[in-house]
């Protein structure tokens, strides 16, 4: 979601807190891009300080690197992070399909054959909203696994992932319209292992989700390294 004036419904902090690392999980911002204080403040119509605690929160979980005067970085791209992250999503993300699968209900399998529509049907107009229908997808596999240790790990994992969806986002329209990219990606081959009671494979489709947008994004690194 785009950013905007906070809520009165929660503290805002909490609000502020809550936009920021959206709009970071979901690529709104670019990879080296700096964002200040005052500029959040402005957006926000927040005083400052809701604004530094957010970003020192988002620090914390290494979403962003935080300079002496306040100001905050979304941290650049490199090769050897986006291998990082992707060989630790396999692993994680792997084990939470796997325990969660089995958990489902049927209404739960409806709603992830409903985003895989919804996800085909927006795939050019709404790039944003792709990506937060993935993310919609697979946290619903994820939450029915019962871990809280597993979702915390994951929602740190998908956090850090934000600049590189970032890069991908500019890419999306042409590589569907190529050919090269489902907008679904293997979400129909994920529901028919969840529906089969096949949960080993569920895993597998996952790991093979994760592996193939990772080879996409790589290309987008230019082989940095650390």
């Amino acid at each position: 979601m785009a950013l905007g004036p906070v809520s009165s419904r929660t503290t805002i902090q909490e609000a502020v807190y809550q936009q920021l690392r959206n709009a970071l999980m979901t690529g709104r911002f670019d990879p080296g891009q700096t964002l200040t204080i005052a500029s959040l403040a402005e957006t926000f119509g927040t005083s400052n300080m809701p604004v530094r605690e957010a970003l020192r929160r988002l620090a914390a979980e290494n979403a962003l690197e935080v300079a002496p005067n306040g100001s905050a970085r979304i941290p650049p791209v490199t090769a050897a992070r986006l291998d990082d992250l992707a060989r630790a999503r396999i692993a994680v993300e792997g084990l939470a399909t796997e325990l969660g699968g089995p958990r489902l209900t049927p209404v739960d399998i409806a709603l992830l054959e409903s985003i895989i529509n919804q996800q085909h049907a927006t795939a050019r107009e709404n790039v944003y909203e792709l990506i937060e229908m993935n993310q919609r997808f697979h946290f619903t596999i994820y939450r029915a696994s019962g871990s809280e240790v597993l979702l915390q790990l994951i929602d740190t994992l998908w956090l850090r992932l934000g600049p590189y969806m970032r890069l991908l986002a500019g890419s999306v329209g042409p590589l569907i319209s190529k050919g090269e990219l489902d907008p679904a990606g293997f979400h129909g081959v994920i529901i028919e292992a969840l529906k089969a009671g096949d949960f080993p494979a569920a895993r597998q489709a996952v790991a093979d989700d994760i592996r193939h947008t990772h080879e996409i994004l790589r290309n987008f690194c230019g082989g940095s390294r650390d």
